[in-house]
């Protein structure tokens, strides 16, 4: 992990620059897949299927009795886990539904929105090394409250059968629809349609970088969430902060993948500082011992850096300016740091808001932005999944307020049907 002491204001930007990897070669491939998919359909995911996956599929969806007896391989412990994640999920993104309220702009013109679901949704599970159901509870359940009327996921099969969590998820999201097919070839489906597969209208889920890659070159024909990955943590700390806690909070977010993203703040001055660092330094050494993905930490913390300063100007500078995934403010004073945050995907606050909590079964959503895309954008809501349209109702008195308006600004703009339109009701 690079240091840097109290770096000049300017230097942050190119401090905290986001590792650049050249995909040429991997666009190259997720094109010709894409295209492959868009002409052969089924038969193209079926080998694809094959190559990746090592997957004979006998059929491209998971059948009913695969759904129904997904629970049987799994312990009692874990499916409690995944009903209270469920469980504070959805109360979490119910408590997002709000009625529109019908506002009158003028006398007789009453404006208001009105909620529709999209209706056609994709949604994209990684089943790779890391076979993630607890994605499916994010996007499914929100999905189901916004009554989406068809819901389909892809993941893929290892040996023909997709994880059983994944499955139980899925089952107690109320979906029943489960692709096996994974990677950018899912997505093309989603994006395109094939003989068994409707186009859907908006695709949604995390992925590896072909997968994102995927999302980018289909995003001018199908609406996406985001593009998500890789993944990122900013901890916050200072002398008073557990150094175990920011350690593992560090491990916990590289431990996702050798291009994830972790970055150490910590509010001292320099002597102070690098008595904390030197803390959770010794911590993080002793952790990755004990962890299975340690070849993969390590070189995801091999181009992290740290940043120590007692300015809390230049802190909160270097956050708003890198936009985070996760932001951990575990400080003394984190509630004052929240209200001077502006960029970030999901905040966590003190001691004991670890983002694995987030991650699973807090009841925030987990699909949040990265490559500082919270500069403009928030993680998947119930929003995500919804539509607003705005109505208006309009009486002929309302029509008489408005006319003079109307039909100024109509031929001030060399549109004479829009004023003729308006005249029209007033005669």
């Amino acid at each position: 992990m690079k240091v840097y002491y109290n770096p000049e204001k300017e230097k942050i930007e190119k401090i905290l620059c986001r590792p650049f990897e050249n995909d040429r070669n991997a666009k190259k491939s997720v094109r010709e897949i894409i295209r492959n998919v868009r002409r052969r359909g089924d038969a193209a995911l079926y080998e694809y299927a094959q190559i990746f996956d090592s997957s004979e599929l006998e059929t491209l969806f998971v059948s009913e009795e695969e759904i129904e007896k997904s629970e049987n391989g799994l312990d009692d412990d874990l499916k409690s886990a995944v009903l209270t994640a469920a469980s504070n999920i959805r109360k979490f993104h119910e408590s997002q539904m709000m009625n529109e309220k019908k506002v009158s702009t003028m006398d007789g013109v009453k404006l208001w929105r009105v909620s529709r679901p999209i209706e056609r949704v994709g949604l994209y599970v990684p089943g790779g090394s890391a076979p993630l159901f607890s994605t499916v509870l994010m996007l499914a359940i929100p999905a189901q409250i916004a009554r989406c009327k068809d819901i389909m996921i892809a993941t893929p099969a290892k040996n023909g059968k997709v994880n059983d969590a994944i499955l139980f998820a899925a089952k107690i999201s109320g979906v029943r629809k489960i692709l096996k097919v994974g990677g950018a070839q899912a997505i093309a489906a989603f994006a395109y349609g094939t003989e068994s597969i409707k186009r859907r209208d908006k695709i949604f889920g995390p992925g590896n970088r072909y997968v994102n890659i995927a999302k980018k070159m289909v995003s001018e024909d199908v609406a996406i969430d985001m593009f998500a990955g890789p993944s990122e943590v900013m901890v916050v700390i200072d002398r008073f902060s557990s150094a175990r806690y920011a350690a593992l909070d560090l491990l916990s977010q590289a431990e996702h993948g050798e291009d994830s993203q972790v970055v150490l703040l910590i509010r001292e001055d320099e002597k102070k500082g690098r008595k904390v660092l030197s803390s959770v330094m010794k911590e993080l050494e002793k952790e990755i011992a004990t962890l299975a993905r340690r070849k993969i930490i390590e070189k995801a913390l091999s181009s992290s850096a740290v940043i120590i300063s007692e300015d809390e100007n230049l802190i909160i500078d270097a956050i708003n300016e890198y936009a985070p995934e996760h932001l951990i403010l575990n400080t003394r004073n984190h509630m004052d740091m929240l209200e001077r945050v502006c960029n970030a995907g999901s905040i966590f606050l003190g001691p004991y808001s670890s983002e694995s909590c987030g991650d699973y079964a807090s009841g925030v959503n987990h699909s949040l932005p990265t490559s500082a895309q919270a500069k403009f954008t928030g993680g998947v809501s119930l929003d995500s999944f919804i539509k607003k349209i705005t109505v208006e109702k309009i009486s002929r008195k309302g029509a008489e307020e408005l006319s003079r308006a109307v039909m100024t600004m109509a031929a001030a703009e060399g549109l004479d049907a829009h004023k003729r339109a308006m005249e029209v009701r007033l005669d």
